[in-house]
């Protein structure tokens, strides 16, 4: 496929005026052909007009063509083949392996949304039948199912291409749920973005679906993503990256006459917790494990370990001895934009000049443009109590140990932490009663709870929660992996007294769709 630097708006293809941009080669700093028209106020107009015409019929369309659709964009993708790995190698500096295995994973989630779909108990039904006798008061006939909220802008996240971009798992679950999509590509990849695009445009004709159930929108500042916010057909948003940026899309969003749900992915340090009798049984390869997952992808995780909390005392130093030395020898490695690794510079640099912080090691030095030298730093529990700038996210492979004189204190720098995606458990079973004193905190902090695990990767099922409290999120009562991710787009309805044929055939005598319903308040499918 000829990449041709246009954004889709509906089935065409249109090139933006507003300013061109190119994407560059993280790797060898080299920009890459072609440039890509920037869109304004027209374009933003266009596709969002679309997209509410379009939305009536898509969240009403039957679960099997809705199903259908997300597999046909599924297996688009998957017929872009190398062209779509070595185009995202070249505008990430990501390696083939990970690509390929992110691939894998936006294929899975949108596979896994379509059984969502057909199955149907996201929908739940439920029937509270006519009780016209009932005393003192007779009770109407009612009936509730969930709908789409409207269409969905969607932004494309930096450090997953594909995985959280175009057709990512914002995308996949509001497709679910019935809701056209706007997404506005990041800069970075946005021949990534176009590839994957077409692959949808594709699907949404060879399925019958209105042309405006997708579009594509690109802009290298914030004008575009900002007008895309503010336009009132639009209902909702799904955003990965900065605190800054959903920040500024918050405000826009609680600004508008309406006001919408930003369900932004933004910062977490993801504490993980050294237990006294799991660094005594294991403390070489906690730390050799520790350094593994902070320097996986050059540390571009929002789950990266940014943090450790251990006791002080000769375990922890075994611990430290052995993170040292496999950070010494870990390759720098290419980050994502030449920002990305500016902002992580500068982070380290502010660690590294903070007067309560030691530097205990760093890995090899960088021998190319955009690469990061990953950093292992530590405090005490005292000087990080009174010192919040020491938790802020560096975003990379830098990480603060926060040595502390015994657990309870452990416990006391839990309760200072912000909001976090997840909260990770080194622990042996003589740490039981200790982290049961713990959990209670880390339910309160985190979205995720992991023992004796490592906090990178993120499953893609039905029980995964890739969500926490502020500021790792900005609605803790949600998830963007997962199937539970679906909820976030949609809204419960309720009918009273409606004639059986004005019903949805989800609430129907009879049950024709097969679904679970909860019926009188017992949950079956008849």
């Amino acid at each position: 496929m000829t990449l041709t630097g246009e954004m889709l708006i509906g089935a065409q293809s249109h090139r933006g005026g507003d300013g061109d941009f190119h994407a560059i080669n993280p790797a060898t700093g080299e920009t890459l052909e072609p440039g890509f028209g920037g869109g304004g106020a027209a374009e933003v107009e266009r596709a969002c007009a679309l997209a509410w015409d379009a939305f009536d019929a898509f969240r009403d369309s039957g679960l099997e063509q809705r199903a259908a659709f997300l597999e046909a964009v599924a297996q688009n993708i998957l017929d872009l083949g190398d062209e779509l790995i070595t185009r995202a190698m070249a505008e990430s500096g990501l390696p083939r392996p990970r690509l390929e295995g992110e691939r894998g994973r936006t294929v899975g989630q949108l596979r896994l949304f379509a059984q969502v779909v057909r199955e149907g108990s996201w929908l739940e039904a439920r029937i509270d039948p006519a009780l016209p006798d009932r005393a003192p008061l007779p009770r109407a006939d009612l009936r509730q199912r969930h709908i789409a909220l409207g269409p969905v802008a969607v932004f494309g996240a930096s450090n997953f291409p594909l995985a959280f971009s175009v057709a990512g798992g914002d995308t996949a679950s509001a497709f679910a749920a019935g809701c056209p999509v706007v997404v506005k590509g990041h800069p970075a990849h946005p021949g990534t973005s176009e590839l994957v695009g077409r692959a949808i445009q594709a699907a949404v004709a060879a399925c019958g679906l209105h042309e405006g159930v997708f579009s594509l929108l690109f802009g290298a500042g914030i004008a575009i993503g900002t007008a895309l916010v503010a336009d009132p057909r639009i209902k909702a948003v799904g955003f990965t990256g900065s605190r800054r940026g959903g920040l500024a899309l918050m405000e826009v969003a609680a600004k508008r006459p309406e006001p919408i749900p930003v369900y932004a992915e933004m910062s977490s340090i993801n504490p993980v917790f050294l237990m006294p009798a799991a660094l005594a049984a294991r403390a070489e390869a906690l730390g050799k494990g520790f350094v593994a997952s902070l320097t996986m992808g050059a540390g571009q995780f929002c789950t990266n370990p940014g943090i450790l909390l251990g006791v002080a005392g000769p375990d922890l130093d075994r611990f430290v001895a052995a993170a040292v030395a496999a950070l010494g020898g870990s390759a720098a490695a290419t980050m994502l934009t030449p920002g990305i690794h500016q902002a992580f510079d500068a982070g380290v640099a502010k660690l590294a000049g903070a007067a309560a912080v030691e530097t205990l090691a760093r890995g090899t030095a960088c021998s190319g443009p955009n690469q990061a030298q990953a950093a292992f730093f530590t405090t005490t529990a005292e000087a990080f109590l009174a010192d919040e700038g020491l938790q802020e996210e560096v975003f990379g492979a830098a990480s603060l140990l926060i040595r502390c004189p015994d657990v309870a204190t452990m416990r006391r720098v839990a309760e200072r932490l912000e909001g976090q995606l997840t909260a990770t458990l080194q622990m042996d079973t003589a740490d039981v009663p200790a982290v049961g004193g713990l959990i209670p905190t880390l339910e309160r902090k985190a979205g995720r709870i992991l023992a004796n695990g490592w906090p990178t990767g993120v499953e893609v099922c039905h029980a995964m929660v890739h969500g926490g409290p502020f500021p790792a999120t900005s609605d803790s009562r949600t998830t963007s992996v997962g199937t539970l991710a679906i909820r976030r787009f949609l809204r419960p309805v309720c009918y009273q007294d409606l004639p059986a044929e004005l019903l949805p055939e989800a609430l129907r005598d009879g049950n024709p769709l097969g679904l679970w319903r909860r019926v009188d308040g017992v949950l079956g499918r008849d």
